[in-house]
């Protein structure tokens, strides 16, 4: 079936996290992703395992619907293959630390060189310009550089990370923005461009409303956070104010577990009708909450008696009574909950796959719908899979040319010689 990037081919020499769940994205909406590996393979298929000589979950996760080649990347015979592949490929992915492309012999100018239509898009900790751009990064050296650690946690706490991969899959988002931006653009130009993301920027750009409010502590202290701001010079940590125009907190539920909580957006015209829910016509009537000021002023005591009301129901139950009169409320789902949750099975976001080596699993679904390009899910390669049906298909080689290839060390690194050995 015709998907949204059906004829499109992409050398994905990306690993770990970051550039996996971007090329992830992009096979789901139907390209042609082919995973190239070291002969090693990709890192993360032997990291976390729990089923003994399979790839593991983490890798799992992170490359369905891709074909794997193994190309060694160090010998003649290897870059020979990567420089035919690149010249069938409408785009080439690389998560590589600072220079290993360059150390490869194919720095942006030579890939565009060979193939002026090409995208290369890479993903760096802090990109290739700028003070930082030779330091490395991984997920929570990027939360930190970019600002969500500070904002994170309570005034009593220390800096916390977000148990959201905001540095590795955010910046894999934005990556993926940018891809098909150029891919537009070449539709009119003819040209491919180079498409970078830096981890430090994604999360920056993910922290956009703590930039809004910290430009405002200039103008006098922020009194939509119960925590104090005044005389602040930066953001502080607000625990789970919604730090927007609208009041928001977790309150406990029963029975009073670990996740025994539901979150509460108090709206202004809703606020009576909570009230009166929650604690009949005194609490409607009362005087230190019935304007938006004084429901800020003393919104410590506000939550205090929504958390009492909430201390007698589940978290189920209270966002049911919630809903009813309309005021926002959700549960805080565990992952417990949401892998048996209908509403996301319905959505199709926790996907039963079976794989040659662990049998039965469950990967997250496509978050993105489209009504005219729906691309089933595909359990990942194993380690160089498609490596002969890449080359006879996109290459068009011979056999011969492949055993040749391979006598030569192209594609594993068991005793052959290699360039500078």
């Amino acid at each position: 079936m015709d998907s949204a990037l059906s004829g499109i081919r992409i050398l994905d020499m990306t690993h770990v996290q970051a550039g996996p769940s971007a090329s992830q994205l992009l096979a789901w909406l139907g390209a042609d992703v082919i995973k190239l590996e070291p002969p090693a393979g990709d890192v993360t298929r032997s990291h976390l395992r729990d089923i003994p000589d399979a790839d593991s979950l983490y890798f799992a996760m992170l490359n369905c619907n891709k074909r794997s080649i193994t190309v060694d990347m160090k010998s003649s015979a290897g870059k020979h293959v990567f420089l035919q592949l690149l010249e069938k490929c409408d785009l080439v992915m690389e998560n590589f630390g600072p220079g290993v492309m360059e150390g490869f012999g194919f720095p942006w100018e030579e890939i565009h060189r060979i193939n002026p239509r090409i995208i290369l898009a890479s993903i760096k900790g802090f990109g290739s310009t700028g003070a930082y751009s030779r330091l490395k990064a991984y997920e929570n050296v990027a939360q930190a550089m970019g600002g969500a650690m500070s904002v994170t946690g309570t005034p009593d706490s220390p800096p916390l990370v977000t148990g959201a991969q905001i540095g590795d899959s955010g910046t894999g988002l934005h990556l993926v923005i940018g891809i098909l931006a150029a891919l537009q653009q070449r539709t009119r130009t003819g040209k491919g461009q180079y498409v970078e993301c830096a981890m430090m920027d994604s999360v920056m750009n993910l922290c956009r409303v703590k930039w809004r409010d910290h430009q405002r502590l200039a103008h006098g202290p922020l009194p939509e956070y119960s925590q104090p701001t005044d005389g602040r010079t930066s953001m502080p940590r607000t625990g789970n104010d919604s730090g927007g125009a609208l009041m928001g907190n977790v309150v406990r539920c029963k029975p009073g577990g670990p996740d025994d909580y539901a979150y509460v957006v108090v709206q202004d015209h809703r606020w009576e009708r909570l009230a009166g829910r929650i604690g009949g016509a005194a609490l409607a009537s009362d005087p230190r909450f019935a304007t938006v000021e004084g429901r800020h002023r003393n919104q410590a005591a506000m939550w205090e008696l929504i958390g009492q009301f909430s201390a007698a129901w589940t978290k189920r139950e209270f966002m049911t009574i919630l809903s009813e009169i309309d005021v926002p409320c959700g549960p805080v789902m565990n992952t417990a909950d949401l892998a048996e949750d209908e509403h996301v099975k319905q959505r199709g976001m926790y996907v039963e796959l079976d794989h040659p080596a662990r049998g039965k699993w469950h990967n997250v679904g496509m978050p993105i719908k489209l009504s005219d390009s729906s691309v089933a899910i595909t359990p990942p390669p194993l380690l160089g899979e498609h490596t002969e049906e890449v080359l006879r298909d996109v290459l068009h080689l011979s056999d011969a040319e492949i055993a040749a290839l391979r006598a030569e060390g192209a594609f594993d690194n068991s005793g052959h010689a290699k360039d500078g050995e």
